[in-house]
């Protein structure tokens, strides 16, 4: 099918794909500095131990098991004036702002329980805003064109601007959290309190720009709930993408958490330097999985890709430490593909799922997907402190609040398998389950044909309300 199949209203101008991209700045400017920055705050700065943040961790994991495919079906059932995803997005922008701000406010001298409390609590509530904008911005996606290529240049665009905010997210802590010698955390909650402020406001840019399509608001009817589980859990195509998806969530989160350690205790560079070295071909490699899109299709594009970062990642237990940067070059290009490709695929299963359904459903797809992804996060947060206290890992907390650069031996080793080695089986994985992922081809070709046919039909209808009115 040519790109010319599709109507005029999905090729999308510059300025649009520019604002479609501004909420993603925002977005993973703040994700950025929590999962980079959480860990390592609460167990080498505070001192809260392993055990503690294992239990928050946990109990994370479960409210994440509910809010998500919850604000998910209710987006999707949602009708308004002013669409049923848009509204969501921009009134919680606020919140997510406060609430990302409380996480870092701990009171720096508190006991271990009252640390775990303001841990857990906050993260709950930050999660929870962050669920409801990340599940609407994704489910928007597939909304506004049918053509993967137009998909493919939104995100595009959202994992440029997104790749900018997590690297920001990166730097920005660096810069500001206590190095060796100092104790003062009074830049770092100055920092927190003007990124929360400059997200909210992109965030809020991108929803008075962006526009809904109306005939999914009120053509389309809701669909019962144990309907809407049944036609979700029955999709073989989803659940395949939703396992390999695990892999990659995981993959990525243990990266995060993982990077100053790899460049504080491994390497004993500046972590500015090493991020370039991560950043750079990831940011590289986000357009040119549109030619690897255009040579192998958009799964057969994400296994390859995936292996790239697979082989990278599991390399770096291996090699002597001056080979390591270039392991994390090929890890990053590699990661260019689950960055810009996922929520593609993800495209593709709600088309299919419309033609059973007979309604635009991403909203249930993307917060199931959260439900069974999110706990990796949870994996990770715990994988971390678990693997650095048993291989007798010194933390700064200990040593009188000075870095310890002479860590034992297992330590270093520790910090090399959490941030390679796992995060690498893992891709690889995620690149062999997509093996049986059945929407490629003819068949793939054969859907996006009737959804185009499915989608004139529901503008007629639209058109035939307002005109009654």
């Amino acid at each position: 099918m040519t790109e010319q199949t599709y109507p005029e209203s999905t090729r999308l101008s510059f300025s649009y794909k520019f604002y479609w991209g501004v909420a993603a700045l925002g977005t993973s400017l703040i994700s950025g500095i929590y999962g980079g920055l959480l860990t390592i705050f609460y167990q080498d700065y505070l001192g809260l131990s392993a055990r503690w943040i294992g239990i928050a961790a946990t109990i994370y994991a479960i409210w994440n098991a509910v809010n998500d495919p919850l604000f998910g079906y209710i987006t999707d059932n949602t009708r308004s004036k002013r669409g049923r995803r848009i509204p969501y997005m921009r009134f919680t922008a606020p919140f997510l702002a406060l609430t990302f701000v409380l996480v870092w406010f701990a009171p720096p001298q508190a006991g271990q329980q009252t640390l775990f409390w303001w841990m857990l609590v906050t993260m709950l509530l930050y999660d929870t805003c962050y669920t409801i904008i990340g599940l609407v911005y994704s489910s928007l996606l597939p909304e506004v064109t049918e053509s993967d290529a137009q998909r493919n240049g939104l995100q595009i665009s959202s994992s440029l601007f997104g790749m900018l905010g997590t690297l920001l997210g990166f730097l920005i802590p660096d810069l500001v959290r206590p190095k060796s010698g100092e104790s003062s955390l009074v830049p770092l909650y100055v920092a927190m309190v003007i990124v929360a402020l400059v997200s909210m406001v992109l965030i809020l840019i991108t929803t008075f720009k962006v526009k809904e399509r109306r005939e999914f608001a009120i053509v389309d009817q809701p669909v019962p709930l144990l309907k809407a589980i049944k036609f979700t859990f029955t999709s073989k195509a989803f659940l395949i993408l939703v396992a390999e998806n695990f892999m990659s969530i995981l993959m990525s989160s243990l990266i995060l958490g993982s990077i100053f350690y790899l460049a504080d205790y491994v390497l004993q560079w500046p972590a500015m330097q090493l991020l370039a070295f991560l950043f750079i071909p990831l940011i590289a490699g986000i357009p040119i999985t549109s030619l690897v899109r255009k040579r192998f299709g958009v799964v057969g594009a994400q296994q390859f890709l995936l292996v790239l970062a697979g082989v990278g990642l599991m390399a770096i237990a291996l090699v002597p430490p001056f080979l390591i940067p270039a392991c994390i070059v090929l890890a990053g290009f590699g990661l260019s593909g689950p960055q810009t490709l996922t929520n593609i695929l993800f495209a593709q299963v709600a088309d299919e799922d419309e033609l059973r359904s007979g309604q635009r459903r991403e909203g249930a797809f993307f917060g199931v997907n959260a439900l069974i992804t999110k706990p990796a996060q949870s994996i990770a947060l715990w994988i971390t402190p678990f693997i650095l206290e048993r291989t007798n890992f010194v933390t700064r907390a200990s040593n009188l609040g000075e870095i310890f650069l002479d860590q034992p031996d297992q330590a270093i080793m520790g910090i090399k398998i959490f941030s390679g080695v796992i995060p690498g089986v893992a891709c690889l994985l995620g690149a062999l389950i997509l093996v049986w992922y059945p929407l490629r081809g003819e068949r793939l070709k054969a859907i996006q044909e009737k959804v185009l046919a499915l989608h004139h039909e529901k503008k007629q209808k639209l058109d035939e309300k307002l005109a009654e009115i």
